[in-house]
């Protein structure tokens, strides 16, 4: 899958969703359509506290993750070790927002949690049609 980039307004809603769960973690899987990362899937049964978020990737539908997101309660961005591991098995992009959760505040990785660059897209969205 190649990833051309993430929707801003799905960025947004990263970035809204992260400092309204502030001071807890907000997570979720990030999933693409034509190669730009669009929607943040919320798994049932995601826990949340103001140490970490625990995602229960056997709830996955069986649709293909193109990585993961989830913010950390303060302004350190690196991943854990419980970042890294939760990294090998959802995708290769993986994004963390730190506090102040602005435009400035995130960071996407690969798979081994090196920096990768994600841009941010101005992408009009399609309505699906309803029958």
């Amino acid at each position: 899958m190649q990833i051309k980039g993430i929707a801003s307004d799905t960025l947004d809603f990263i970035l809204e969703a992260s400092r309204s769960m502030a001071p807890e973690e907000f997570a979720g899987l990030l999933q693409e359509k034509d190669g730009i990362i669009t929607e943040v899937l919320i798994l049932p049964g995601t826990e949340s506290s103001d140490s970490n978020a625990v995602l229960r990737l056997y709830m996955m539908p069986n649709v293909k993750a193109a990585g993961s997101v989830h913010s950390h309660p303060g302004p350190n961005r690196n991943p854990s070790k419980a970042d890294l591991h939760l990294f090998s098995k959802t995708g290769n992009f993986h994004i963390i927002v730190g506090r102040p959760y602005n435009r400035q505040s995130w960071t996407c990785y690969d798979r081994e949690g090196n920096v990768r660059e994600l841009p941010v897209l101005d992408v009009e969205f399609e309505e699906d049609e309803e029958f």
